[in-house]
């Protein structure tokens, strides 16, 4: 099926609901038809043999630490399988943390959009509000210096937005990315830079970059632990609606422009969250649908292709207003009848329709706790 250069060699886990246990696999990914093999690492039996024509696995998505989606089932890779896959992906496949300040956080849409341009993957991503002892924890290092006070007050005064970006070098090159931590210097260094386009001074300088591997690692896991508890979100549930950037869409690094288009209507985005669905996740937020449209099993199967975005969206009539920004659930109509809505701009199809928002007002909230409350449990 091919020789070295085309096959690379993951240890993956899938949590099987039925029997209520994690099963350990083998996965042999084939690059030229992106075919996969899987291998019980127990019984060492072939689980399964297929090429995905469906729903295709690109090598960008297999790093340590991803969720794919194989024949229904959501399988995490947790380490590489043998040393030529490591050799040849780990700095690849490097790993770092960005933050977007409470100063630029009306301009997250842009930052975003910038980061896709600019070739790196985004794979975790959520908004959070910091108190003062969380602060003193993210910059620690930091401790006696003079800034630090003024630091902790600015970096606690409204919601931040971190993430997680991997790609190739991505420390050094995210910084690059960034530029100079003053942004007069930026502007005139690295004019392209992002602190140079939305940043006001040293410490309002719009985002936050890892300077080393070991400050990589330690933001990273003060932001998304793992290992029990999780950084809580910023939704305040109420007055809110619920929008669901699509897998397709966040593939395509659209979530940038999508998030602009949102906050140039004039919506208050008060919480933002990427998740991964299993499959009877996206059948329970869908199961209204069921019976009632003829796209309900794709739906189902979009939602749980890879990592989608969940916002919590403020407004007077959130629902209502949102829902009309939105569009018409088919891409084609909307492109006729209302050609300036996020579907018509973003969607595909009536399956990979960019976004899903709620139909019903008296649903808004209960969908938001759905995302920033009961999948936070």
């Amino acid at each position: 099926m091919g020789d070295q250069d085309d096959r690379y060699t993951f240890v993956v886990e899938w949590y099987e609901e039925i029997a209520a246990r994690i099963r350990q696999f083998l996965l042999i990914y084939y690059v030229k038809n992106k075919g996969v093999e899987m291998y019980d690492t127990n019984s060492r039996k072939t689980f399964l043999k297929t090429s995905l024509r469906d729903q295709p696995i690109d090598l960008s998505d297999l790093y340590i630490g991803s969720k794919i989606h194989i024949l229904g089932r959501q399988l995490q890779i947790t380490e590489y399988g043998d040393e030529y896959t490591k050799s040849k992906l780990s700095t690849k496949k490097e790993k770092t943390l960005g933050l977007i300040k409470p100063d630029a956080i009306n301009k997250m849409g842009q930052i975003l959009d910038h980061i896709y341009r600019n070739g790196f993957m985004i794979t975790k991503l959520k908004m959070c509000q910091l108190d003062r002892n969380e602060a003193f924890e993210m910059y620690q290092e930091h401790r006696g210096k003079s800034f630090l006070n003024d630091l902790l007050g600015y970096v606690t005064s409204g919601p931040v937005l971190a993430f997680e970006i991997v790609g190739e070098n991505a420390i050094e090159n995210w910084r690059k990315t960034i530029g100079p931590t003053d942004p007069a210097i930026a502007r005139s260094e690295a004019p392209k830079s992002i602190r140079a386009q939305y940043g006001t001074d040293k410490t309002k300088n719009a985002c936050h970059g890892s300077d080393s591997p070991a400050s990589s690692a330690r933001e990273l896991e003060f932001f998304f632990p793992s290992t029990g508890g999780k950084r809580r979100n910023t939704a305040q549930l109420s007055d809110s609606t619920c929008c669901l950037i699509k897998p397709h869409a966040v593939r395509a690094g659209l979530s940038g422009k999508i998030i602009s288009a949102i906050l140039e209507a004039g919506f208050e985005i008060s919480a933002i969250q990427m998740v991964n669905l299993e499959k009877a996740n996206a059948e329970e937020f869908y199961e209204v649908y069921k019976g009632v449209v003829q796209e309900y099993n794709g739906m189902v199967a979009e939602l749980t292709s890879g990592s989608c975005i969940a916002l919590e969206i403020r407004a007077q009539d959130a629902p209502k207003k949102f829902r009309e920004m939105a569009g018409p659930a088919d891409p084609e109509i909307a492109r006729h009848l209302r050609p300036r809505t996020i579907r018509a701009l973003f969607g595909v199809d009536k399956v990979r329709n960019a976004v899903h928002c709620t139909d019903l007002p008296e649903d808004g909230i209960m969908e938001v706790e759905y995302f920033f409350k009961i999948l936070e449990q």
